[in-house]
């Protein structure tokens, strides 16, 4: 049999990972202990009547908001419409993103033709375009998606073109070299270059998607997380308010770290 090769690891390198893993415990236990701080001293400034409950709410009035309307499952429903609006918005940046900047890149008069009516819907604040959405597509969600959008793939075409313009010129002159069409230049250096780019862009787009969501949910609902926080500081219920804006962030964050492990799960 042959002798399996096994990756020696030297004394000088394990001190390095032991201490990096020492690190990472001590900032997430230094994350989680600052978390409940912060909401040990708003549930006592509550409490002790420094801040009006009414209007901030509490730690425990949120949590009893969410426990009433977990019983009869109405806020899963609102939490369910607004990830699926939040993805469904996700993919069709990705596709039009990618594929837009992919057809910039293969005309350069396109794209010298098209960059500055891009740049010009990119600056343009996206809550303008919210009233004549419904006007144009109705009280629906294709306007919320639609929104969702807008508010994110003019600002992804723009940095993936970029980026697609910035790959390296010496291996698109190899495959050139080498007989190879635009096609092989695609498929064998600009997308297989450009992972990181793709990535870090998705990353960037699943946060503006969930804004574009809530803008769209804000004027064109009846449900979601963005209808339940216009819809609690209309009759005065902060708690259903703060509770939305809190699951809002832990959605967020869950949304986030689940590009990441797709990231790593690609690099594997």
């Amino acid at each position: 049999m042959e002798p399996q090769n096994e990756t020696v690891i030297s004394p000088a390198q394990q001190e390095y990972i032991a201490k990096e893993n020492l690190r990472r415990r001590q900032v997430m236990i230094c994350r989680v202990m600052m978390l409940v701080l912060l909401l040990a001293l708003w549930e006592l400034c509550a409490s002790l009547g420094i801040i009006n409950d009414f209007i901030f709410s509490s730690p425990s009035r949120v949590i009893t908001c969410f426990l009433n309307m977990a019983m009869d499952g109405s806020i899963f429903v609102h939490i369910g419409i607004t990830l699926l609006e939040t993805l469904v918005s996700f993919f069709l940046v990705i596709v039009i993103g990618l594929l837009t900047a992919i057809l910039l890149w293969t005309g350069k008069s396109i794209s010298e033709v098209l960059e500055p009516y891009l740049v010009m819907l990119n600056s343009l604040p996206k809550s303008a375009l919210a009233p004549i959405l419904i006007v144009w597509l109705g009280n629906n969600v294709k306007t919320i998606i639609v929104a969702a959008v807008s508010v994110a793939v003019f600002g992804s075409i723009l940095t993936l073109h970029t980026g697609f313009s910035q790959m390296d010129p010496d291996k698109i002159k190899l495959i050139y070299s080498l007989g190879g069409t635009k096609k092989d230049v695609l498929t064998k250096v600009l997308l297989p270059g450009s992972y990181s780019l793709i990535i870090s862009n998705m990353k960037v787009n699943i946060g503006l998607c969930l804004v574009g969501v809530i803008i769209g949910e804000f004027l064109a609902a009846n449900k979601g997380l963005g209808y339940l926080i216009i819809y609690g500081s209309q009759v005065f219920k902060m708690d259903m308010v703060v509770m939305s804006i809190v699951i809002l962030c832990i959605v967020s964050a869950i949304l986030y770290q689940g590009i990441t492990l797709l990231e790593k799960k690609a690099k594997r």
